[in-house]
């Protein structure tokens, strides 16, 4: 999977539940609420005052190693 700013937060973790940490470490702690699942990346980043474009960069390096 790759991962951009307009990827959404439950995509995401369906291709890889191991991305959960990510988002919790940027305070995302509601995971589970379908709001959030249904959040782009860029709106949550946005939300939770993280550096959308580092966030990306992160999840894609976690893709790209197959954690």
């Amino acid at each position: 999977m790759t991962v951009t700013k307009d990827s959404i937060i439950g995509e995401i973790l369906d291709a890889d539940r191991a991305t959960a940490p990510y988002f919790i470490a940027m305070g995302m702690h509601c995971l589970g609420c379908p709001a959030s699942r249904g959040e782009s990346l860029e709106q949550a980043c946005a939300v939770h005052g993280v550096d959308c474009a580092e966030m990306v960069e992160k999840l894609n390096k976690h893709f790209a190693k197959g954690e």
